[in-house]
This record gives C-alpha cells, structure tokens and sequence, in this order.
C-alpha cells in the first residue's frame, strides 16, 4: 500500500475500497454511466453537476480543490460518500490512477489519506 495523497475529509465513513477514474469532462462520466459501482472518481474541480448522474453509485470522490463547505463535499456527505477535498496528491499524473486500485481512511475528523494499493 503506498499514500498518494491527503486532504481534507467531508464523511463520516473511515474506510473504502474502490478503482479510481480520473474524470475530466462529462463524456468520461457517459463512459462509465452503466459502471460507476464502486469506482472512486477523483475530479479537479469541485463542481458536482458533472458526478450528479453517478454520484449515488460511487464508492469515493477526491478532489483536489474546493473546501469541505463546497457543493459537492456537501452533497456527498448527504449521499453518505467518502469525499476527500483540497487533496495533495503526490503525483503528477492523475490520469495514471484509471483503473487501479485505491483506498481512502478517514485518518481523523478532518483528515483523509489516498492509497494505491499494489
């Protein structure tokens, strides 16, 4: 298991395990509309129009702006996702993330750390 990011927790959930999938525009989210279960999406901005069709079907969501008062944190807590905000990833290619394996722990009330699991 290798931390690729922290930032800050928006859920009361500790744990999940899910594939994450770098979403950039709306048809990444068609592309995976039928297989959004258990995916962890991690998004740039903090707008949650473009997640909305997908959102109750995810595991997690990172996103590397916004604030824990932001559209999205809100609504994910609502639907009860794990949501990380303002996240510091700790590598430049977000996009290499797609398809593999990741973890986000609820390390304190506030704090979440993203894994890589290898």
């Amino acid at each position: 298991m290798k931390k690729i990011g922290e930032g800050a927790s928006c859920s009361s959930n500790s744990e999940v395990i899910g594939e994450f999938v770098f979403i950039q525009s709306v048809e990444d989210v068609i592309n995976i509309f039928d297989d959004a279960n258990g995916k962890i999406c991690i998004v740039e901005d903090s707008g949650s129009t473009t997640l909305g069709p997908i959102l109750s079907d995810l595991a997690g969501v990172l996103c590397s702006l916004g604030s824990v008062g932001s559209h999205l944190a809100i609504v994910s807590r609502e639907f009860e996702i794990p949501c990380i905000m303002t996240v510091e990833f700790l590598i430049d290619d977000l996009s290499s993330l797609t398809g593999k394996k990741g973890k986000i722990v609820t390390e304190s009330e506030d704090k979440g750390i993203i894994y890589l699991l290898e």
